[in-house]
């Protein structure tokens, strides 16, 4: 998002200096080195309503690193793994009768198809997708997923940021019974480095491990920036870390805005990603409900994007406040190496080349109905302040694309002054 903002700016003649705290660019797209292979530390795919990517890609002429990829799905549903993602499958699945599979099915296809989401904004996700596949389906193909990544959050969700998600991968089907998904060729890396170097060729300047102590205010308007013992006068600043760091941030914010911000919870994630000698399945993506495991999915991601190792993401949500987060890696290891035995029984540790985990604290904001009216407007009261986080994505989901797209509404209200 910050990258997206310092660019259309550039663009336009303005001088952006970007401040980062980490000792690379991206945030949550960005690489890291996985035993010799650059990959994302945590996972990214495309689809088809992704236009402001495919714009920015074509204006840094990368487009045809842009590829696609017919996907599959599966659903391991109490010890057992079951193909998914289409109508044959959903109808032969045999934990469902056949009218809760048809509402299901019918419910899926109609969301994908919806034009407006005002009236979904007003409602709880939990109780609209029960309104349509009753209760028990909602059990089986929906709770786990609600509650391993929302925990006490899981009856506070939003039915438009659910139906955001459902219509965004439907529209990029190739049709009813083939999945089809983008990636990036050498991830999302690849993006992030035309941009700087976009950035920089317009005499823009990129400080990495250089985050931001405080935003001074005074008398109502910004004057600049603290890093540690050193002031930086600035005319403007654009804040895109998450929000629960911005009030620490800005000490001088109203309170107002203070108390918005509070009211916002996150989910973080510890992922753990795994680099394998086998392929532990067929699938891009499979979901779980099976009450041993503590995850609510599974991405094989080099079944969307063909590698030589096979890399597996394993995504734990998790509050922070959640005793689970502040476990050790070494046990979030152990616990993923006994799920990956479970969802394949081949499975043995010697397939595993390479592990990692990466935790990011505010991963995901808890959307309930009406969120964006519960959010700060992105131009601050205090004047020359912006700001904005995976927050202001509402009702869709996180994606690069949509980075992107609040990094240029953010720049758009910077040239308006």
């Amino acid at each position: 998002m910050g990258l997206a903002c310092a660019y259309d700016l550039a663009k336009q003649g303005y001088h952006v200096d970007i401040y980062e705290r980490d000792d690379r660019i991206g945030g949550m797209s960005a690489s890291f080195d996985f035993d010799g292979l650059r990959i994302e530390r945590f996972y990214h795919f495309v689809c088809a309503p992704d236009y402001t990517l495919f714009d920015v890609m074509k204006e840094l002429g990368i487009y045809e690193k842009l590829k696609w990829t017919e996907t599959k799905m599966g659903f391991f549903y109490e010890g057992k793994l079951y193909r998914w993602g289409n109508p044959i499958y959903l109808l032969t699945f045999p934990k469902a009768s056949i009218v809760e599979k048809l509402r299901y099915g019918l419910h899926i296809f109609l969301t994908s198809k919806r034009k407006s989401w005002d009236a979904l904004d007003k409602k709880h996700a939990h109780e609209w997708i029960k309104s349509w596949v009753g209760p028990r389906a909602y059990d089986i193909f929906w709770k786990p997923l609600f509650e391993l990544k929302f925990y006490e959050f899981s009856e506070s969700i939003s039915a438009a940021w659910i139906g955001t998600r459902l219509k965004r991968v439907g529209v990029s089907r190739k049709n009813v019974f083939t999945e089809r998904l983008g990636y990036i060729e050498g991830g999302s890396e690849t993006l992030l480095n035309e941009l700087l170097r976009s950035i920089e060729s317009k005499g823009s300047k990129v400080y990495l491990q250089r985050g931001v102590d405080e935003v001074i205010i005074r008398d109502g308007s910004v004057k600049g920036i603290r890093i540690g013992d050193e002031t930086i006068e600035y005319d403007k600043v654009v804040s895109t870390v998450p929000l629960p760091y911005v009030p620490r941030m800005i000490p001088g914010l109203p309170e107002k805005t203070r108390r918005q911000i509070e009211k916002i919870d996150n989910v973080g994630v510890v992922c753990v990603v795994l680099k394998l000698k086998k392929p532990l399945s067929d699938n891009f993506w499979m979901n779980i409900n099976d009450s041993r495991m503590m995850i609510p999915g599974v991405i094989e991601y080099t079944n969307l994007n063909p590698l030589s190792d096979k890399i597996v993401y394993v995504p734990f949500y998790l509050h922070v406040n959640h005793p689970k987060y502040k476990e050790s890696n070494e046990k979030f290891i152990e616990e993923v190496l006994g799920y990956m035995k479970m969802l394949n029984p081949e499975f043995s540790d010697d397939w595993v080349k390479a592990i990692h985990v990466h935790r990011y604290q505010y991963a995901q904001p808890v959307c309930p109905p009406q969120f964006m009216s519960m959010l700060p407007p992105m131009k601050s009261e205090i004047d020359g302040l912006y700001m904005a986080d995976t927050s202001y994505y509402y009702p869709e989901d996180r994606s690069i694309s949509e980075s992107m797209r609040i990094g240029f509404e953010l720049a758009k209200l910077v040239r308006k002054g």
